[in-house]
């Protein structure tokens, strides 16, 4: 790898390595996750998690590997929707890209027709997701250094010109950005060995699913706390009564020293949510949840001061659709706990901002993780704001959910229920090419074997739209 000058500018330090983007692939990747029921909620009763997986492949040996989440169907939209972006990507110069990533990540997000369709939400802005994260993840290959550490080891001024703060200046600017990270390079050798050593706390929601039986609920919290965890998330909002009873369930089982947090998927309107969550106060939650819409911020801030006084926070953010919207969370106070997803919002590029949101304005980031991929891409963020940004893990959790790790290449390592932080070079996206092959839908092997069996239908056997006679 050549080695980085002082003012040497990406292109420059790569001017002869290949990283000309010859071809953008992606695929639909699905998983029958239904059939277990995992995933399960009061909104989400038949997920079958997935992700339009995209590859960059450059002129020379470096890859970019990228993903976005879904939950089924739709995925083909998600995908269709990258292939409408890839005429942006194929043919630019990598190394040029990561020269001004603001830049190219607000052409992405702004092209004069695409952006109709968002803008800056919605399937475009998955689409944008995958295709950014695949670039981030061939950057860091670049430098054969995990996500997380690249972060880290760059200048503040690089760092931050990565990020685009169009709309964000009223809260946060370039300069503030800069002197933050400025701010916290005592004792980052320190908190990066920890990482390293120690890990970043998880908390899990493989016990909650509500599709789960209550001894299957049981089991698993015995053997999640066994595994060392000291925090758990229950779904509700399907039945009053049945959330109690399961509630004390969970409980029961990890004690009351013990963190419990419940999740209700956006079902409740905002006086329901407020009477519901009194009824469920007794329990000790931690926080709810997205009680209501994910786009209503005035109703999180409502809830949010109405369960105040009970002890009980409102975390939002997984299905939060851009940066301006989880400005106005942020400002309002709509949210104590911001749960940022590696997908949702279009990037890295995009979450850093509203991680330095987050720092100045006092709300500890929780990330959303559990889909395919979701746990390998954003520990790889929390690590980074722990060890540049905010220096400390107080309130403050990355959730987990033990699915589909065995397909990635570089699975995350939990260890007394903790992450510990990736060593191997890129952001952890790298499927297992058998693992792709198989569970592409709808022509992967076990897709056809599901079908065969009558627990799927083929999708290519289903007449869903004529065309009109001629």
């Amino acid at each position: 790898m050549a080695q980085k000058r002082e003012g040497d500018s990406e292109s420059a330090m790569y001017r002869d390595m290949g990283l000309k983007i010859r071809t953008l692939h992606v695929r639909d990747i699905r998983f029958p996750t239904s059939l277990r029921h995992d995933g399960t909620d009061a909104m989400h009763v038949d997920c079958n998690y997935s992700c339009a997986y995209v590859i960059i492949y450059t002129e020379g040996d470096v890859e970019g590997h990228g993903m976005t989440f879904t939950i089924g169907r739709g995925n083909e939209i998600v995908v269709a929707a990258v292939k409408s972006l890839a005429p942006l990507v194929v043919g630019q110069d990598a190394s040029k890209i990561f020269d001004d990533f603001a830049g190219f990540w607000r052409k992405l997000v702004n092209d004069s027709q695409l952006r109709w369709v968002g803008p800056e939400k919605g399937v475009t802005h998955l689409a944008t997701a995958a295709i950014i994260n695949a670039l981030w993840d061939l950057w860091a290959n670049l430098h054969q250094k995990p996500l997380w550490k690249l972060l880290v080891d760059m200048e503040p001024e690089k760092l931050v010109s990565t990020i685009d703060f169009k709309y964000l200046s009223d809260v946060i600017t370039k300069e503030e950005a800069i002197e933050m990270l400025k701010a916290m390079e005592h004792g980052k050798e320190a908190r990066e060995e920890e990482m390293r050593r120690v890990g970043y706390p998880a908390y899990t929601t493989q016990v909650g699913w509500l599709g789960y039986s209550d001894e299957h609920v049981n089991n698993l919290c015995h053997e999640y706390l066994a595994q060392g965890f000291t925090a758990f998330k229950v779904k509700v909002g399907r039945d009053l009564q049945d959330d109690r009873r399961r509630c004390a369930l969970v409980r029961n089982a990890i004690g009351w020293e013990n963190k419990l947090m419940v999740d209700a998927n956006q079902v409740w309107d905002i006086q329901e949510a407020i009477e519901w969550m009194k009824q469920l106060a007794e329990f000790k939650p931690l926080w709810i949840e997205e009680p209501t819409f994910p786009d209503d911020i005035l109703g999180h801030a409502a809830i949010s001061k109405a369960l105040k006084p009970l002890g009980i926070g409102v975390a939002t953010g997984e299905m939060c659709c851009n940066r301006v919207m989880f400005k106005q969370f942020l400002q309002s106070g709509a949210m104590q706990y911001c749960q940022i997803d590696s997908c949702r919002i279009a990037g890295v590029n995009e979450i850093l901002s509203v991680y330095f949101m987050a720092k100045k304005l006092g709300v500890p980031v929780c990330p959303h993780a559990g889909g395919v991929g979701l746990c390998e891409m954003v520990q790889h963020l929390q690590i980074f704001d722990y060890i540049s940004l905010s220096g400390t893990m107080e309130n403050r959790m990355i959730e987990y959910v033990d699915q589909q790790h065995e397909h990635f290449e570089h699975p995350t390592k939990i260890v007394h229920a903790r992450y510990i932080a990736p060593s191997m070079p890129g952001y952890s996206t790298v499927m297992k090419i058998e693992s792709a092959e198989d569970h592409e839908y709808p022509n992967g092997k076990v897709w056809e074997e599901l079908f065969a069996k009558g627990l799927f239908t083929d999708p290519r056997k289903q007449c869903v739209y004529v065309s009109p006679a001629k």
